[in-house]
């Protein structure tokens, strides 16, 4: 929690601000602005959460989300707004779609090293804010539109104002809080004001501010964070109220309850009891929710035991400095404030010790509640950036006592101390270099493998479609990986084989030397140019998680009095769904039960029970009278459901293209 081993002032070896912004804005431009392009929007969430900013965009309609022309009540609506506005501006696009996510990434970066420099330093902050560019869940969770990235740099904002507030005095950070958290329910719905209630209400009970609470601006504060959160809340409740008579939580044709029942109690309340309707969500098992996270932070995950040998070991001096009143002798304060006046010192170990407990509450209240209740791997998001926070105040701590021995004597710190400290920093890059020459070498045999094989555009083909997970996991198709599927991914293989030779080991050397923050800092850099090539790799699967193709083939040899077919949930073609939807001007058709009990089609399932919904939904039957009558019909199926078309149009199918996992079909001849 806090190392009293190490004075608080920075020393010469730390990076001034200059240094550390060109730094971070060349690593961002590299992994994020530049990715921003490539691949076309995704099939499933990605599209799909597109096709509701496009709506608003296009229709002017700020409350009532829609996909496809069905009523999307699931999701509050801030991102949809910033991306219908970027829509506006630079077009309907993969760039405008995902730039959202980079500049949230960008922001939670800023937070850090803003945050961490004036609790823990130069060093620390350097360490915060290159860790949460370089990590790999933030780069893995921001190749698709969701909200998680935009709402950690919300929470993390109004965390970091209400305890800047309190220590400096100055209330317009409070409002700034109170600001904030309305913008991060409007982001993500409730958890925003419960996570973070959960970690302030604690933290203001142990520090003893909890007395100061006319000053968090109770009243006027809360006006003010129901004037931004409370309006689309309401209007959205009004403009889709209950319709019929709805009964129980299973909707019907007519009777369904409107937005204030669904959205609060369906999704947030029986979300988290595992009751929500329909169940379309996974739970991670126990074991892979928890060590998953060790991914999610890597490289700098590898650190964590140094930071919590650390933690372990001034465990006793974990309240010492939380209240105001709280605190070590005069002396301590003096023998420790070298190169500070007392009060500095004093005030910075105070705000170093609650900004511990503030992050440490915060993201351990994250974790538990996912761990509770249902989860997808990127719902903890938030708790990333302050688990980074922790661990490189930890780290930077550990390099500047290993590099200011004497000081650190004249602190009464024991050798044992500093050396098991620096040990386990040690470690960690010793791991990280086997680690790295293990990939290297699985890279390397995957090209070896390959090397006779020529370079095949649809990598979908050359995969071995093992269905770990059943393709809900993030990196299920990691696991379909062949050696002839090297052929199509020779250049970022190669990319990350050498990155991952030379970048550890160079690092490792300059650690062995006391390089440390050279030593650090080649962790970060290591990590970027992997995941620049982990962002090729990510494009060349884009025929796989992607049916923009097939857009385009219907886009040149179709007409706009066509019609577009899904064999499923509309879900299953959302790319297409998204980049047709100007050419054909109607909503896509879907062969799947409407409003059906057994949950099919769920992300159409809630809307497509309003009375006014549009008439997009095709039995089996009547798709087969249907097909080869009238205008021109396009049909899209999955593999899982290729046979089920074949059988039920045999003879009546004219392939046009398949891609991957995914064939499209029309009526007639082109």
């Amino acid at each position: 929690m806090t190392d009293t081993t190490k004075p608080l002032s920075r020393p010469a070896s730390s990076p001034s601000a200059l240094a550390t912004w060109v730094l971070l804005l060349a690593v961002f431009a590299a992994i994020y602005l530049a990715a921003l392009h490539l691949p076309s929007l995704l099939d499933d969430a990605d599209a799909t959460h597109a096709q509701a900013a496009a709506h608003m965009a296009e229709t002017g309609d700020l409350v009532t989300l829609k996909v496809n022309g069905i009523r999307y009540l699931e999701k509050p609506p801030l991102p949809y707004w910033i991306v219908a506005g970027l829509y506006k501006i630079l077009g309907e696009n993969a760039y405008a779609t995902h730039l959202p996510n980079a500049l949230a990434v960008l922001g939670c970066a800023w937070i850090a090293w803003l945050w961490c420099r004036r609790a823990r330093g130069d060093r620390a902050a350097l360490y915060a804010a290159l860790g949460t560019l370089t990590s790999f869940g933030p780069f893995l969770f921001t190749r698709f539109f969701i909200p998680e990235a935009l709402l950690s740099f919300l929470l993390l904002s109004a965390l970091y104002c209400l305890l800047t507030g309190l220590e400096s005095r100055r209330p317009g950070r409070f409002y700034i809080a109170w600001a904030a958290l309305a913008l991060a329910m409007l982001t993500k719905g409730l958890i925003a004001p419960v996570f973070f209630f959960a970690a302030a209400i604690p933290t203001l009970m142990l520090s003893g501010h909890w007395r100061r609470w006319r000053q968090l601006k109770p009243v006027t504060g809360s006006l003010l964070f129901l004037l931004i959160a409370a309006p689309w809340h309401i209007l959205a409740g009004l403009r889709n109220p209950d319709q019929g008579h709805p009964i129980g939580n299973i909707p019907t044709i007519g009777n369904v309850h409107g937005f204030w029942y669904f959205y609060f109690l369906n999704e947030h309340v029986y979300r988290f009891l595992g009751l929500r309707f329909p169940h379309d969500y996974n739970r991670l098992p126990f074991a892979a929710y928890w060590l998953l996270h060790l991914v999610w932070v890597f490289p700098w995950s590898l650190f964590f035991p140094a930071a919590l040998i650390i933690a372990w070991r001034t465990r006793h001096s974990w309240l010492q400095h939380l209240r105001r009143d709280a605190g070590q002798t005069v002396d301590f304060y003096l023998d420790n404030a070298v190169r500070e006046d007392v009060a500095s010192y004093v005030f910075r170990l105070k705000f170093r010790t609650r900004s511990a407990w503030l992050l440490g509450l915060f993201a351990a209240f994250t974790l538990l509640f996912f761990a509770l209740s249902t989860n997808q791997e990127y719902y903890t998001w938030p708790a990333w950036v302050p688990l980074i926070m922790l661990t490189a105040g930890m780290l930077a701590a550990i390099e500047e006592a290993w590099e200011g021995v004497r000081l650190a004597e004249k602190q009464g710190t024991s050798a044992k101390t500093r050396v098991a400290g620096s040990l386990w920093v040690l470690n960690a890059h010793i791991l990280f270099t086997v680690i790295g020459a293990g990939v290297a070498a699985a890279l390397i045999l995957g090209l070896w493998e390959s090397r006779n094989l020529p370079f095949v555009s649809d990598i979908g083909t050359l995969l071995a479609h093992r269905g770990v997970g059943d393709y809900s996991l993030s990196m299920s198709h990691f696991f379909d990986l062949t050696g002839p599927s090297f052929a199509a991914l020779r250049l970022p293989a190669i990319l990350a084989a050498v990155t991952l030779l030379v970048g550890p080991t160079t690092g490792l050397g300059l650690r062995l030397i006391r390089r440390n923050v050279a030593a650090t800092v080649s962790v970060g850099l290591t990590a970027a140019v992997f995941l620049v090539a982990a962002h090729i790799a990510f494009v060349r699967f884009e025929p796989m998680l992607s049916s923009r193709q097939l857009a385009d083939t219907i886009m040149q040899k179709g007409s706009a009095t066509d019609d577009f077919i899904i064999y499923g949930d509309q879900s299953d073609a959302s790319s297409v769904v998204f980049y047709t939807h100007r050419f054909f001007g109607h909503p896509a058709l879907l062969v799947m039960e409407r409003c059906s009990p057994h949950g099919n089609g769920s992300s159409m399932l809630w809307g497509s029970c309003y009375p006014d919904a549009p008439n997009i939904f095709l039995t089996e039957d009547q798709l087969a009278t249907q097909w080869g009558q009238g205008n021109r019909h396009w049909l899209f199926a999955q593999d899982t459901k290729r046979s089920k078309v074949q059988q039920l149009l045999a003879g009546k199918l004219i392939p046009v293209q398949t891609i991957a996992d995914k064939t499209l079909w029309t009526d007639r001849p082109l």
